[in-house]
């Protein structure tokens, strides 16, 4: 549906947000802005200390809290009601076009129009919570591409063939922690984007990582030498810790 908005459409649905934000903070003091401000940080405080029982407690209640904030808030609130009516407007327009297309046109398509394609198993499924890890023995390297909620992600490119090509690893995740392992033969490209959190990258340490991105390269990365990796990441909250093996 989304990709059939109209730029205008989708900016002045985000122009009508940004006001309605700006009237709650200037004539409501905040509103449930405040509130939730207040539920994202004990959101946060629960998740560094989650490994205890008491902060896994904290950061259920504080995500909880946060997610009813936000609900609340006038901009989501006429984001939500402007989505609904949208695919509401957007399935009547994709039901009458379904009546006027010819149902043996894909049946009908010649043989020089089709193309022979191989299902390919990802390495590793997208989630929405839990940890996810590459396998302990030897395994096929395929290309990464996964999102999740929660959760911690172990990548071991010690325990592969890396393909005589730029192997792709594409992690994108709201909180959790992202390990990646590499051999000391390979050349590496990353670019780690976060929100809250810290990164350690080949003995590089940056301690407080807060609405930054980072990018490296190995030395000799651009000289097409290979194998090599390129390492994408993005997360809300949490650290990244690429090393060698």
């Amino acid at each position: 549906m989304f990709n059939r908005l109209s730029t205008n459409t989708v900016s002045w649905i985000l122009i009508i947000g940004v006001i309605l934000l700006a009237v709650e903070v200037f004539f409501f003091r905040g509103g449930m802005i405040v509130t939730a401000f207040i539920a994202g940080l004990i959101t946060y405080f629960g998740w560094k200390h989650f490994n205890r029982t008491t902060g896994k407690v904290i950061f259920w209640i504080g995500l909880a809290w946060l997610v009813f904030s936000v609900l609340n808030t006038l901009a989501v609130r006429f984001i939500l009601v402007a989505c609904i009516v949208l695919f509401i407007l957007d399935y009547n327009k994709s039901r009458k076009l379904k009546e006027r297309l010819n149902p043996n046109r894909f049946q009908n398509a010649s043989e020089e129009d089709s193309e022979k394609l191989v299902k390919v198993e990802p390495l590793i499924d997208s989630r929405l919570f839990g940890e996810e890890r590459t396998d302990d023995q030897p395994y096929k390297f395929r290309d990464i591409n996964i999102h999740s909620l929660y959760g911690d992600k172990i990548i071991d490119l010690g325990n592969t063939i890396l393909p005589d090509d730029v192997a792709v690893i594409s992690i994108r995740q709201l909180v959790g922690n992202i390990v990646i392992y590499v051999p000391y033969d390979v050349e590496v490209s990353i670019h780690h984007s976060s929100v809250f959190g810290r990164a350690y990258i080949f003995g590089e340490f940056n301690g407080s990582l807060v609405n930054k991105s980072l990018q490296y390269e190995t030395e000799r990365y651009g000289e097409n030498i290979l194998p090599r990796v390129k390492i994408i990441t993005s997360l809300i909250s949490g650290d990244i810790e690429v090393r060698r093996i």
